[in-house]
């Protein structure tokens, strides 16, 4: 219902407009900057949802530049660090957005970006390739015990949320696995196919069209409630192991861009979400999409960074 109404005032404010002093923005290109590999998660959703930004902005011509990198962090720093015009913006990503400020000294913190919209809220998920002989989490947590070290990871990251769904795994459990952190999740993906690592911890939507065509296993999903997209696969909590984590793909400008543009630039990205074409083009992509405005996005995010600084105080994510 809250994000039905974040998206129902969007629309709505589109009656408004601009003042006349950016009432033709954008008049140049603009780039947005996605932190990890193209083809991954996040690329794709940029990639998905760009044309229909650049036709609510009236024929804008929007560039995505990939700048993969230290779990996201390059990516991130370079947004941060942009004039703030309108002109470049980026797909950001929880919880790596706010981790990495919290266990390591980043050049960003929340308080350098403008929040623009959430575009999408995409639960976690463990798979492993049919041959591991594993079809369930029960499965593999006996496996990892009776063969201590032998089941290896890949993730976005140390403080993705692939990661820290990892350790709270393995703090549940008991269990003890091996992390190999990757730059973004087309690396992940290659390297559990490849049988580089027995298995993967990737968001779900992710893992679905591997899982769909048989080359991978899903193992659960950490969700509350099962995703539309993978409404087969049981969540971690209706297998006894009280996991919930995900990652929020959002989009957000500079801190000190104008008022008027980011308003421009929200009512754009809202009228985009809601397109038939593109709600039609999002489900073929498997994105599993959750729309919040400008407004409930910085709160959602303030309130998760809150919950991660709980966290880190009570047990650190780094101990690698």
């Amino acid at each position: 219902m809250k994000k039905t109404l974040a998206i129902a005032g969007a629309l709505l404010a589109t009656s408004i407009g601009t003042t006349p002093a950016f009432a033709d923005y954008p008049e140049r290109p603009i780039t947005m900057i996605v932190a990890y590999t193209a083809g991954g998660g996040t690329d794709i959703a940029a990639r998905t949802l760009v044309p229909y930004i650049e036709e609510e902005l009236g024929g804008a011509t929007i560039t995505v530049l990939n700048r993969p990198g230290a779990g996201g962090e390059i990516g991130f720093t370079a947004l941060s660090q942009a004039k703030p015009d309108g002109y470049t913006i980026g797909f950001i990503n929880t919880p790596n957005l706010l981790s990495i400020p919290i266990a390591r000294n980043a050049r960003y913190s929340l308080d350098s970006f403008a929040p623009v919209a959430d575009i999408i809220y995409d639960p976690g998920a463990f798979s492993v390739r049919p041959d591991s002989g594993i079809t369930n989490l029960e499965e593999l947590v006996a496996f990892a015990k009776e063969n201590p070290g032998a089941v290896t990871y890949g993730t976005t990251g140390i403080g993705s949320d692939d990661h820290l769904a990892a350790l709270r795994f393995e703090r549940l459990t008991g269990v003890k696995f091996e992390h190999i952190p990757f730059s973004g999740n087309v690396d992940v993906r290659a390297a559990v196919l490849g049988g580089h690592i027995m298995m993967a911890s990737m968001n779900v939507s992710e893992t679905v069209p591997d899982a769909e065509e048989g080359t991978l296993v899903l193992l659960g999903q950490m969700a509350e409630k099962r995703w539309d997209g993978a409404p087969d696969v049981p969540t971690f909590q209706e297998q006894g192991f009280d996991v919930i984590m995900g990652s929020d793909r959002g989009i957000a400008a500079p801190a000190g861009t104008p008022e008027e543009i980011l308003t421009t630039l929200s009512e754009a990205i809202g009228r985009a979400v809601q397109n038939p074409e593109f709600q039609e083009a999002a489900k073929k992509q498997d994105l599993a999409l959750s729309y919040l405005d400008s407004e409930a996005f910085r709160a959602h995010l303030e309130q998760l960074d809150a919950t991660l600084h709980t966290l880190w105080d009570e047990e650190p994510w780094v101990q690698e």
